[in-house]
């Protein structure tokens, strides 16, 4: 795996990938570690430039950790990661939702070491700066992932190997940051992601006793801000107690963030929305966009350069891929109402609204439950799948009653219906 990780390397050019080989090169690496590459490619073509960088002073590093919700529950990782890997000779480290490490501790002399590559805490380790590597590739995708010596996308980090997961809000499914562990070889071994794993459910349950424990007698608690997206154009967004129908504009402006919490540019952004507006366009977007959302919370404006949340959103379709990977399809499908966005020709959209469709149609069709499939059925991006139907009618027992309307809608499928 390593051999084929330094063959990747030695087919990036300062332009990137170019060339039959490089990308043959390329070909070689897991899917997960190729598709983060060519991430990385978007935002620096040279390995030995992307570098970690210090984004927070600090100061600033000192009154954000007060304030950050992850610091309720440092306890917990101290207790079951930091303790343990002090011994190991391993680091922990944990980030914010955007990637930016806020706390790094472990074995002395390796904290010292990993300071020559600027892994510590006020530096920014999401893909968008180094590329790939655990904390940032497990924020990118909304999951653990291990990344191991050369496939790390920058060659500064080629000694390390790390598994690293994201941490989520309890009640809303939003990602309050990721949980790493860093060092040798073994920091990718098998067993270490099931251990972080173990950490993060623990830590998200303790986060939720503490709410529970700190909530006013009486009161409810105020929710987080979260975002609906299936089946609708306009996107219904619940902030501070209030239910806001956006404009579809303004929706694909908020998902877009949402699935990037580490920023877009402004170019980025305007490709995603639509690659041939001018940025003139986008600014006046964000202007209004802004604006509204002032009116309603101040901690919500989304920050400029890069454009990203500065207060964590739950979109619905994202809860429902997380709900999907434990398995509880039943569950997505209630949450899931419809494709996302689905009058939306922005790219960005497209591809999300692809994903989770390809993601859910898949699940749904290997669950082997007839329950399951009948109630995917009923979307109406479905209504015209054969294999869908077909898979519904080998599952349902020979007896049941709804075998009669799958075999009709056969019918009509084959006879060219709608």
């Amino acid at each position: 795996m390593q051999d084929l990780a330094y063959e990747a390397h030695e087919g990036l050019e300062p332009a990137g990938l170019t060339g039959r080989s490089g990308s043959l090169r390329l070909g070689g690496l897991r899917p997960v570690v190729r598709d983060s590459w060519q991430r990385s490619l978007r935002h620096a073509t040279d390995p030995d430039r992307a570098l970690a960088r210090l984004v927070l002073a600090e100061d600033e590093l000192d009154a954000f950790r007060r304030e950050h919700p992850l610091a309720a529950i440092m306890p917990v990782f101290s207790r079951l990661l930091v303790e343990p890997s002090q011994e190991a000779g391993m680091l922990v480290a944990v980030g914010d939702q955007h990637g930016r490490l806020l706390w790094v501790d472990g074995d002395t002399r390796l904290r010292e070491r990993a300071e020559g590559m600027m892994f510590m805490p006020g530096t920014d380790w999401s893909e968008a700066s180094v590329g790939t590597s655990a904390p940032g590739t497990a924020l990118a995708l909304g999951h653990g992932v291990q990344i191991a010596g050369a496939e790390h996308f920058s060659r500064a980090v080629h000694s390390w190997s790390c598994t690293a997961v994201p941490i989520h809000d309890p009640d809303s499914g939003a990602v309050l940051g990721v949980v790493d562990l860093t060092g040798g070889e073994e920091a990718a071994a098998p067993h270490t992601l099931s251990l972080i794993r173990a950490a993060v459910a623990a830590a998200e349950a303790e986060l939720r006793i503490i709410r529970l424990q700190a909530a006013p007698s009486g009161r409810a608690r105020q929710q987080p801000a979260t975002l609906t997206i299936t089946g609708r154009d306009h996107g219904l967004l619940e902030l501070a107690g209030r239910r806001i129908e956006l404009s579809q504009r303004h929706t694909e402006i908020l998902t877009l963030m949402a699935l990037h919490p580490a920023g877009l540019t402004a170019e980025q952004l305007a490709d995603q929305l639509n690659p041939h507006a001018r940025g003139a366009t986008l600014r006046a977007e964000m202007v209004r966009l802004r604006r509204l959302l002032a009116g309603i919370s101040p901690a919500a404006v989304p920050d400029s350069r890069p454009y990203r949340l500065r207060q964590a959103l739950a979109v619905d379709a994202q809860r429902a891929l997380q709900i999907l990977a434990r398995g509880s399809y039943r569950q997505a499908l209630d949450l899931y109402q419809g494709q996302i966005i689905p009058g939306s020709e922005a790219p960005g959209i497209v591809d999300f609204r692809h994903h989770v469709s390809a993601t859910l149609r898949e699940s749904v069709l290997s669950s082997a439950s007839p329950e399951t499939v009948m109630r995917y059925l009923q979307l109406p991006e479905a209504k015209n799948d054969g294999d869908a139907w077909h898979a519904a009618l080998r599952l349902l027992p020979p007896r049941s009653p709804r075998r009669a309307g799958v075999v009709a809608r056969l019918a009509q499928l084959e006879a060219g219906g709608s």
